[in-house]
Formats: structure tokens, C-alpha cells, sequence
């Protein structure tokens, strides 16, 4: 199959943000579309707002003035449904619920040609629910576009039972015509991308639940360790969290209380007392004006070590040893478990255990972890914890000495997996699930987190550089840790691990 044709008309029926976007998406690629609304108001709003983004384009030198008008020409906005009758592809961007859409494309179907395509742009409601009450349920397929549209790259094609392969292929082949990243997904709650993040967002929950670190500490360590595009909790404060509650909860009911997926009851807090976020002006972080945005919290400046002894290898932390001896810290190489020994203190990535636990297991008192980062050699930002039994002096020492080396140290408490590591793991574990559950490919799973979510790397390659084995053992001690379903590994990752193949 290949892409529709641009002779093929496109109809975008709900004329809101994500409705208009599609419409621009669709024009600018070359297709009439019908911009459908019931309300007339709506539609003139969106054919506004599609104008108002292409003089944007126009105004940044990216668009020429008569493509410009020639794609405003394209749009055809519309209150009468019956407009749509002669449209290929029939796309729904309205609210989201199961039963008006069924309403919606069952009266489609009545009024357009057999071979017309019907496509939902819904998040996270069942395509194959969607199409069961259709007399060609094999016509409809998910076609869910990311917000903003016009900018957002991914694309997820989404099939239902009765989806007909050709069906999604067309979509695949016509988004990646219209300029967009595409990629496959099977009908399950949340589809790829809802799905596979919804650690990002409750692994720090669950860290400020245990008072581990404020929430602007916590946004900083993954914006500046990790290089994802926003924090967790400044990012759930731009979704609003009545909608990124409302996604965790029905993705949790619709996997039947499965507990990787519960709910956090901080979050619900906020929602039942109206703290919604930007859009409320009041989140986790206070949006009205003359608030002050609260700072991440770092270490105060300590006296550091001249010398320290490399036993062994760092693995992915082996940058910072060249960053220690670019800052005039002196290193002695010598056999050990793959730690930094600095005075009397010793300083290892973490394991998925917490300091405390493992200084007692290892019978060294003076215990400190790291955190993950994506490159240890740039990172200006490091998380660190302390085991209960570490001396004031052995922490500042080696505070003071990474310091040296021109990084901000941020405490955190002493939570099992620190904040980077347990939230990379459990993104490579639910990605991991995915795949073995026939959800998408593993290339598809990794596309969609870094073209959807703008996550630096795709979870699985993440997970690959780290290692399986490792990030098994990670999960492993998450949850002895916990004692909780929520972090058991999954098989397939285990069987990489074991078989030392990479998952990507």
C-alpha cells in the first residue's frame, strides 16, 4: 500500500487544539480538509488558530507567503456534517469518550464510501471497542498525533482486532507522507507512549512521597543528569494533573489494578484541591505572579581530596575519572569492585539498593552512591546518598572532591535506586513488556519515547548501555527493597539478561 494521495480529502471532525493541528498537518501535506465542529464558533477559532501558526512560519523565513495561502485555501471549515461525505480519511479529535465516538463513526460510515478510512486520535480509549459496533469495523484504525500537532514528530498507528493490515499501513505510509515519524502500535490502554512513561511521572512521586528531595531538586537531577527535556514534576504541571492523573488511573483500571501502574495519592491531592497546575496557576510549582520558582537544592562547598584510588571499572562512569583528573585530582589505578575510594570513604554507583543497606551487607560504614547520568563526562549535575553510618567528614570529602571537578551535587535521602537509575530501569522494563507483549517492536517502543516524549534515548538502548544484567539486578533490588509487584522484572528482560544479548 502507499500513502493517500493528496487528491484524497481529509476530514478533521472537533475543531480544537488537536483537531486544527491535525487539519494544518493534513493541508500543508497537500490534501483539501474539512474542518468539522458543531459549533460554528469552534471551527472559525480553529481555522484562526491554524492561520496564526502559518503566519508564525511565514514570519521565521520557514514557510513562503503563497504556500501559506495555499494551504489556508485548503482548509474548509464546516458545521455541516454532510460536507464530509466525499472525505477518504475521516479523523475524530473529539472528547474522549467510548460512546460518543461509537455514535460519531457509525454515522460516518452511513454517509461516506466503503473505502473511506475512519480514524480516532484518541490517547488511550480501545480501538477495538471503538470499531465493534461498526458494519466494517475493519475500516477504522487509531491515528494518534501528539500536541501541538504541526510540531510534535510521532505518530501512532494504532490497530484494533478487526483492524485490516492495509488499513494501517496506508496510515503509516500517509503520516510519514505528511511529514511525520510514525510508528505501530497494537490497541492496549495506553498504547506505547502513555504507557511506557508512566514510570517518568511516578518514580519521583513515589521519591517526594518519601521525602527524599523537593521537586525542583528531583526536575533538576533528570533535566540536567539524564538531558530529558523537562522534569517530572514540571512536566505533570504543563499536562495539568487532572489530565496526567486521569491517564495513570485509567491506564492502572484498564490493566486491572496491575500495581506498576497505581495512582499516586499526592497527585490526587492536588487535583481534589483544584492545584492543576499551569493552567490553575498552582501545581508543584506556584504559577502566579510574583511567586518565586523554588531552586534545586545542592551541596554547600566542602574541602576536597587531592588523590583517589580507581579499584577496578566504573563501567558508564568511567568519564568521571578523566573529569577528576582534569580538575588536578590525582588517580591510582588498582584491582577492586568498581568504586572510588576517596580518604576513608568510598563512592560506587548505585545498585538498586539503598546506601545504608549495602554498607552493612559490605561491612563499610562510610558508604556513598551516585546516581546515573547519561555522560558522566558532562553532566553538571550529580545526585548522591549517604549509607546512615557515614561520617560527616567521609560525605564532605567526597562532596568537596567531586565538586572539584565542577559538578553540583544534589542530595538526595537515602531511597533505594536514587532518582535516575530506578527511573531509567523501569522505563527499560515497561518497554521491555511491551515488546514481549506484542504491543510494538522494540525499535518501534524506543522511536516513540524519543519522538513523543523527546526522551534523549530510546529506554531499551538506554538499558543496553547499562547493560540487561545489570539493570535485572537493579529491578531485583528495588523490589526486595519494596516488597512489591510493582518493580518485578520483566521476562523478556530477564531473558536478555541471562542469554547477555542486547534488547535493541
Amino acid at each position: 500500500m502507499a500513502a493517500l494521495a493528496t487528491t484524497i480529502r481529509v476530514a478533521v471532525i472537533g475543531a480544537g487544539a488537536m483537531g486544527s493541528g491535525i487539519a494544518h498537518v493534513a493541508a500543508r501535506a497537500g490534501h483539501v480538509v474539512y474542518l468539522y465542529d458543531m459549533n460554528a464558533d469552534a471551527v472559525a477559532r480553529g481555522k484562526a488558530g491554524i492561520e496564526k501558526d502559518l503566519r508564525f512560519l511565514v514570519g521565521k523565513g520557514k514557510l513562503a507567503e503563497a504556500d501559506c495561502m495555499d494551504t489556508l485555501e485548503r482548509v474548509r471549515a464546516t458545521s455541516r456534517i454532510e460536507d464530509l461525505a466525499d472525505a477518504g480519511l475521516l479523523v475524530e479529535a473529539i472528547v474522549e469518550n467510548l460512546e460518543i465516538k461509537q455514535q460519531l463513526f457509525a454515522q460516518l460510515e452511513v454517509m461516506t464510501a466503503p473505502e473511506a478510512i475512519l480514524a480516532t486520535n484518541t490517547s488511550s480509549l480501545s480501538i477495538t471497542a471503538m470499531a465493534s459496533t461498526l458494519k466494517r469495523p475493519q475500516r477504522l484504525a487509531g491515528l494518534h498525533f501528539f500536541n501541538p500537532a504541526p510540531r510534535m514528530a510521532l505518530v501512532e498507528i494504532v490497530s484494533g482486532l478487526a483492524t485490516d493490515p492495509a488499513v494501517a499501513t496506508t496510515l503509516y505510509d500517509t503520516a510519514k507522507a505528511w511529514g511525520k515519524v510514525p510508528v505501530r502500535a497494537s490497541s492496549t490502554p495506553g498504547f506505547i507512549v502513555n504507557r511506557v512513561a508512566r514510570p517518568y511521572y511516578a518514580e519521583a512521586l513515589r521519591i517526594l512521597a518519601e521525602r527524599a528531595a523537593t521537586p525542583a531538586t528531583l526536575d533538576a537531577i533528570l533535566r540536567e543528569s539524564c538531558n530529558f527535556p523537562m522534569g517530572p514534576f514540571e512536566l505533570m504541571d504543563l499536562i495539568g494533573h487532572d489530565v496526567n492523573y486521569a491517564v495513570t488511573r485509567s491506564v492502572f483500571e484498564a490493566y486491572f489494578g496491575d500495581k506498576r501502574f497505581t495512582p499516586s495519592l499526592i497527585q490526587q491531592e492536588l487535583v481534589l484541591a483544584g492545584r492543576l497546575g499551569r493552567k490553575s496557576g498552582q501545581g508543584f510549582y506556584d504559577y502566579r505572579e510574583g511567586a518565586d520558582r523554588p531552586q534545586p537544592v545542592v551541596e554547600a562547598a566542602c574541602e576536597g581530596a587531592d588523590e583517589a584510588v580507581a579499584c577496578g571499572e566504573l563501567g558508564i562512569a568511567v568519564p568521571l575519572l578523566a573529569r577528576l583528573e582534569q580538575a588536578g585530582v590525582k588517580l591510582k589505578r588498582t584491582e577492586g569492585p568498581g568504586e572510588l575510594r576517596i580518604g576513608n570513604a568510598r563512592l560506587a554507583l548505585s545498585d538498586g539498593r539503598t546506601a545504608t543497606r549495602r554498607a552493612a551487607e559490605e561491612g563499610t560504614p562510610n558508604l556513598v552512591l551516585f546516581d546515573l547520568a547519561r555522560d558522566y563526562a558532562s553532566t553538571p549535575r550529580l545526585a548522591l546518598s549517604r549509607a546512615d553510618q557515614c561520617g560527616d567528614g567521609a560525605w564532605n570529602t567526597v562532596v568537596g572532591t567531586l565538586q572539584r571537578a565542577g559538578l553540583a551535587i544534589s542530595r538526595l535521602d537515602d531511597v533505594a535506586g536514587l532518582l535516575a537509575l530506578r527511573t531509567v530501569c523501569m522505563l527499560a522494563n515497561e518497554a521491555a513488556d511491551g515488546v514481549a507483549q506484542g504491543i510494538a517492536s522494540a525499535h518501534d517502543i524506543d522511536t516513540a519515547m524519543r519522538y513523543g516524549t523527546n526522551y534523549p534515548e530510546g529506554p531499551l538502548a538506554w538499558a543496553d548501555r547499562l547493560g540487561p544484567g545489570f539493570v535485572v539486578r537493579v529491578l531485583g533490588h528495588l523490589r526486595e527493597h519494596y516488597g512489591e509487584e510493582r518493580y518485578r522484572v520483566s521476562p523478556l528482560l530477564q531473558r536478555h539478561a541471562q542469554a547477555g544479548k542486547p534488547l535493541f
